[in-house]
């Protein structure tokens, strides 16, 4: 058996390799709030002591319909425990119908309880979602929760300093008290003549 002459090794040509071109780095979109801070303010609500925003109202932001976000968290309830979100008692809704002037279940408006959602609950909504207005309408969202807790707080400081005031200055206000009744007390009859018959 003739052994088949053995094939020298090919010299490998290198081929120089193009640097890789270099992206631009991406620049942070600007910041532009699709809805004004003051709208949501207004769509906050206080009830049973937190503040909360209707289904209707967070939905509106969204611009998904009530439906889509209400199936939305009925599918994900285990995401929303009692402090993201609760539903209204009939009761409540009664009260907020009558303040907000929706129309009665007879004549096409809701049939169910609304539910509403905490701060934290609108951040979960958004994410459950999963679009970019939900995503972006949410920082303003969280924004607006924050600056109502500011100025909760701002209230709540400027009512202990005048508090501290009228503790402070009571004593002194007795005082001008007990002059202004000194001064109110009819004056002690003096003996006096009578003139005349």
């Amino acid at each position: 058996m003739a052994k088949s002459p053995r094939k020298s090794p090919r010299a490998v040509k290198k081929v120089p390799v193009k640097p890789r071109r270099k992206l631009p780095a991406k620049r942070p979109a600007p910041v532009v709030e699709l809805v004004p801070v003051e709208r949501v303010e207004r769509s906050i609500l206080l009830i049973r002591g937190q503040k909360v925003i209707l289904d209707a109202d967070l939905a509106g932001l969204y611009e998904v319909t009530t439906k889509r976000l209400n199936e939305q968290v009925r599918r994900n309830r285990n995401r929303f425990p009692p402090d993201f979100m609760f539903q209204l008692t009939k009761e409540e809704f009664a009260i907020l119908r009558s303040q907000i002037a929706t129309s009665s279940s007879e004549w096409g408006g809701r049939r169910s309880l609304p539910y509403v959602f905490t701060e934290h609950g609108t951040i979960m909504a958004a994410n459950l979602l999963n679009s970019e207005r939900a995503e972006a309408v949410s920082v303003t969202v969280v924004r607006a929760f924050i600056r109502l807790r500011e100025m909760l707080a701002s209230h709540i400081d400027l009512a202990r300093k005048l508090e501290e005031l009228e503790m402070r200055y009571d004593s002194q206000f007795q005082e001008v008290f007990a002059a202004i009744r000194a001064l109110m007390e009819p004056p002690e009859a003096h003996l006096r003549e009578r003139i005349g018959f």
